[in-house]
């Protein structure tokens, strides 16, 4: 018993030292897979953070090009203008001379006016003209001025549209959500990967463990019917001895029943004895002296046919009692054997039920964790699929909240920009036509 009871203690550290190995081994997966997550969530920050700074480098690109398109388009507005004043100017000088040489022609071939007021009307003419032509000169100053301040502010809706464009742009093309999409995609593949290898490792160890129950189960049963095997030999080696003991007994136990009886016959003997002597003492003093040679005779042979049958009758119980005693012995001793025989079988079969009992609890019970290892990869998978479901469509819904804010706001910037160059007098600003870059 001692030497099972230490193969139970043996088999428990066993099971307790692989459970804990185990645990071990899944602490080790899990935080390789934690740092796994962790370095693909690193590798995904920096590849974002570099998108971004392109992002930004493009935009700024994008803005400066716009601006340079801008000044440019307003110098050329400046020179076209600055062209139409100088040939606006030298129209004027043309005109002015041709007026002054046309009215000195009609001043001349009149003769009679005089000197004084022919210089008179030449100056008054002069004045007009002058007076007239700058006139002119400020209207077109003040429609260049208009027509360059009308064009600045369309040139500034123009960029403010590729401005817009060029976002719309680069939020359909956004290199950031679609590496966001890809990151998560594969994060989500790796994930899926992690999930699969924990299956794997979970459904290896449960194996491992319920390998090994079996295994010590089936050295545990292996022990216990060699134990009650051990048992059983000895139990009935010891009844054997003890038969074997009885039956060398027998003889002398049988010596001293036949003593006994031995000493009883002898006893009744004696007794006779004394009774015959009494008879025998009390005839010889009732009858006559003549009679007492044939009365002693008589009671001699009396008393010799009694002892004759009491002795046949002891003899005959001495062997009645030998052949009982031989009779009781062996059918003890069967009794003996059977009622082992029987109680060991029972002992056996008690031992049988036990371990199939057992055995069926731990199949049960194996049976029960499987089920439950199941449940547990197919409820995490569940969630999983969950998570990845949930993340993908905050990264679409993401995507759609931020073209609608893009647009909303880009909405706003125009409607605030037509509205207030409609309060500076300026409509229709989209229908200007621009000079295109000259790239000769």
């Amino acid at each position: 018993m001692s030497g099972y009871k230490r193969m139970r203690r043996q088999h428990q550290k066993q099971l307790i030292a692989l459970e804990n190995r185990l645990k071990a081994e899944m602490d080790e997966h899990r935080l390789r897979l934690q740092k796994e997550l962790e370095t693909h969530a690193n590798n995904t920050y920096i590849e974002l953070e570099r998108l971004a700074k392109r992002h930004a480098a493009q935009t700024d690109k994008e803005m400066k090009s716009v601006a340079a398109e801008e000044r440019r388009i307003q110098q050329q507005i400046v020179a076209q203008q600055k062209k139409e004043l100088t040939n606006f100017l030298e129209n004027q000088k043309k005109e002015y001379r041709l007026c002054k040489d046309k009215i000195k022609e009609e001043m001349d071939e009149d003769p009679c006016t005089p000197k004084e007021e022919k210089q008179e009307r030449l100056s008054r003419h002069k004045e007009t003209i002058q007076r007239s032509q700058a006139e002119e000169e400020a209207h077109l100053l003040a429609q260049q001025r208009l027509v360059y301040d009308r064009s600045c502010r369309a040139l500034k809706r123009r960029s403010l549209v590729r401005k817009h464009e060029f976002e719309q742009e680069q939020l359909r093309e956004s290199q950031e959500l679609n590496k966001k999409r890809t990151q998560k995609e594969m994060e989500h593949a790796l994930m899926i990967r992690q999930d699969e290898s924990t299956q794997d490792m979970e459904r290896r160890q449960l194996q491992m463990l319920q390998k090994l129950r079996i295994e010590l189960m089936r050295l545990q049963h292996q022990t216990e019917l060699e134990n009650q095997e051990e048992y059983n030999g000895r139990r009935q080696r010891e009844l054997h001895r003890k038969h074997t003991l009885e039956q060398r007994q027998q003889p002398r136990n049988l010596k001293a029943l036949e003593m006994q009886i031995k000493k009883q016959f002898q006893d009744t003997c004696k007794v006779q004895n004394k009774q015959y002597k009494a008879l025998r003492n009390h005839q010889l003093e009732v009858s006559p002296k003549g009679d007492h040679k044939n009365i002693l005779k008589s009671l001699k042979e009396e008393q010799t046919r009694k002892l004759a049958i009491l002795a046949e009758q002891y003899e005959q119980s001495i062997n009645e009692m030998m052949a009982s005693q031989a009779m009781r012995l062996d059918a003890e001793q069967e009794i003996e054997c059977q009622a082992l025989k029987q109680q060991l079988k029972q002992e056996m079969e008690l031992l049988d039920a036990y371990q199939r009992k057992t055995k069926s609890q731990m199949e049960t019970q194996h049976e029960r964790e499987q089920q439950k290892l199941e449940q547990k990869v197919s409820i995490r998978r569940a969630h999983l699929e969950q998570k990845i479901e949930e993340e993908l469509a905050a990264l679409q819904k993401e995507r759609t909240e931020r073209i609608k804010h893009l647009l909303e706001r880009q909405d706003r910037e125009i409607n605030a920009f037509d509205t207030e160059s409609r309060s500076l007098g300026f409509r229709s600003l989209e229908s200007l036509d621009f000079p295109k870059e000259d790239n000769r």
